[in-house]
């Protein structure tokens, strides 16, 4: 009996231990990755071979889906029309709608957490995004693409990579800087193993996600991309991206016609863009619960892909069809409008996924139509059909999506062919050049402004929204009534009391007085007839407690005042507190000395410019 006793009280005792040597362990773990950047490195090796995996997984079960919902034979895409049950397309996107819309409503009533954007997480919340909220996102885009909808997985697949690192470095404790690293080179490896393209992935990483080229991230968004794609090849097989069939070589006179393809695919992709709004607020004015607007976006996909079932799915396995099997004229044409239309009304409607596969389809049926033009014009145009179709779908892709280089290197690691490759870079920078000084926005920067989000790239501002008027002001403000004389202010404020006093009617802000000038000369000989009031200046200087701190300095900026008070509101004018213009320039310089000794070294080299704004 006194033996099992102290085994009794050994096994817990054994047990708290072992769990206090993990707790220690794990510490020392965390305090190295911290620290130490090859550390960093192998976790996002780890990381990325994992998500590859997933990738791989998922792109399966998305085919075998496909198989299920539209009865397609094995090997047959969805987006390329062949051999779609025509029975299936009467119901499957208006079931797929309703169980879309009703799991979202379910979502909304329980309270769950938004989903964060990885730009978004990037830009406002230093890098942390909730893995169960990219997981739901995942399951819709899942059920969306399951239903035919004219969306790719490549968003879903970007959200869970970059959510699986940005987990996995919560979990180690990382900096700042070295949190959105990870989001990066997990949404890179995403993109990478989606795509099989390495190159195409990491710069997605850096031009979209992260939004500079660094030598700090460099390590960190190639391994994980290696290890991602390495990952992804022992799982499938992919097939070549674009298969040409043989290479080119272009005369100098033939870039002329890529850079006028540039130039047109700049207008249509801004049309892309805006046509997703139109439709968007089309469905808005649907008197109709917004959870069943999916249902009623099924029902208008399937009017239009009863008779051309194209326009189905994202559209990835329909480029290479259209190149190996190239359709009329007009045939293009219509599928061109008619994916346009599918495409946004899917996400207009409520389809979650993105527009990764479907401005690449776009694209392509884009340069094929003016190739077309092209050949009629002068029939021996008519070899340049292939290299228009590329150069058309990687100029309206890196306008849409916002990533110019990735588009380059998609097209080159997807066909091998270098001169083909200088081509589409011609109209890549055109078009991309032209969209972001005309419109100012790719389609994700777009969607945040429609959501009346003020985030134009991924660069890191969301230590200047934590620095808020509201927690840099005092709360101590001199203020007094707008009938005191004049004389009674002078005598109860010496000089060096404040240097500003505010006055108020009613509890209503009306003006701020200088305090040096109250006390000039010239005032002393009507200070005994003349109230606050009368001398107050313009109350159009004001500051408001969620302003942030560059907000805050373009108004002092503009108002060429030292103090300005800090009301509750425009419309209350309830004076809570002030702020001085020296005290918050030098703020702003604390914080950034502190962000440059957590980033150490990680100087960007070639910093991505935000896009001018419309």
């Amino acid at each position: 009996m006194p033996l099992q006793q102290a085994a009794a009280v050994t096994q817990p005792s054994a047990l708290v231990s072992a769990m206090r040597r993990t707790r220690q362990l794990w510490s020392i773990v965390q305090r190295y990755a911290r620290s130490s950047e090859p550390s960093q490195v192998l976790a996002c090796g780890i990381g990325g071979a994992v998500i590859g995996v997933v990738i791989a997984v998922l792109h399966r079960f998305v085919d075998a889906l496909h198989r299920i919902t539209f009865a397609l034979p094995a090997g047959a895409s969805l987006s390329t029309g062949v051999n779609v049950g025509l029975a299936r397309i009467l119901f499957v996107p208006l079931i797929g709608g309703f169980l879309l819309g009703a799991g979202a409503l379910a979502i909304r009533r329980l309270g769950a957490q938004d989903v964060i954007d990885p730009i978004e997480a990037n830009a406002l919340h230093g890098g942390r995004m909730s893995l169960a909220a990219s997981m739901r996102l995942v399951g819709a885009t899942i059920v969306s693409n399951g239903a035919g909808a004219a969306v790719g997985m490549e968003a879903g697949y970007s959200q869970l990579g970059a959510s699986l690192l940005s987990w996995f470095g919560e979990r180690l404790s990382l900096r700042r800087a070295d949190q959105r690293i990870f989001v990066g080179a997990g949404a890179a490896a995403a993109i990478a193993a989606a795509f099989d393209a390495p190159l195409a992935g990491a710069f997605y990483g850096f031009e979209l996600i992260i939004g500079t080229y660094m030598t700090r991230a460099l390590a960190p968004v190639a391994v994980a991309v290696l290890a991602g794609v390495m990952a992804e090849r022992t799982i499938v097989n992919p097939e070549p991206l674009f298969a040409m069939g043989h290479a080119f070589y272009f005369k100098q006179s033939v870039y002329l016609l890529f850079a006028l393809l540039g130039i047109l695919s700049a207008g249509f992709s801004i049309l892309v863009m805006q046509s997703v709004t139109w439709v968007e607020r089309c469905f808005r004015h649907v008197p109709l619960p917004q959870w069943l607007r999916p249902a009623i976006g099924g029902i208008c996909l399937t009017q239009l892909a009863i008779f051309f079932p194209q326009v189905l799915g994202g559209g990835h396995g329909a480029i290479q069809y259209l190149i190996a099997r190239p359709w009329p004229m007009s045939f293009i044409f219509i599928i061109l409008v008619t994916k346009l239309l599918a495409s946004s009304i899917s996400i207009g409607s409520g389809f979650r996924g993105g527009m990764f596969s479907s401005s690449l389809f776009l694209g392509c049926l884009f340069g094929a139509a003016f190739g077309d033009i092209a050949a009629a014009i002068a029939p021996r145009l008519a070899g340049l059909h292939e290299p228009l179709m590329m150069v058309g779908m990687g100029s309206v892709a890196a306008s849409v999506i916002g990533a110019p280089l990735t588009m380059i290197f998609l097209v080159l690691e997807g066909t091998g062919d270098l001169p083909m490759t200088i081509g589409v870079m011609t109209g890549v920078i055109i078009s991309s050049s032209l969209v972001r000084l005309l419109f100012g926005y790719s389609f994700s920067t777009w969607r945040f402004h429609q959501r009346g989000m003020n985030i134009r790239s991924p660069l890191d501002i969301g230590w200047i929204s934590d620095l808020t008027v509201a927690k840099l002001m005092r709360n101590d403000p001199i203020v007094v009534d707008d009938k005191v004389l004049l004389r009674d202010v002078r005598d109860k404020y010496p000089p060096e009391t404040a240097r500003s006093i505010f006055v108020q009617r009613d509890d209503q802000f009306i003006g701020t007085i200088d305090v040096l000038s109250l006390h000039a000369k010239r005032a002393e000989a009507d200070a005994g007839l003349v109230t606050a009031g009368d001398i107050a200046k313009s109350p159009g200087s004001f500051l408001l407690p969620a302003q942030n701190i560059r907000s805050a300095l373009m108004i002092f900026d503009g108002t060429e005042q030292e103090m300005l008070p800090v009301l509750d509101s425009p419309a209350d004018r309830r004076i809570i507190g002030f702020l001085s213009e020296p005290y918050t320039l030098r703020r702003y310089n604390q914080a950034l000395e502190r962000l440059r000794e957590n980033e150490g070294d990680r100087r960007d080299l070639f910093p991505i410019s935000e896009p001018p704004k419309v």
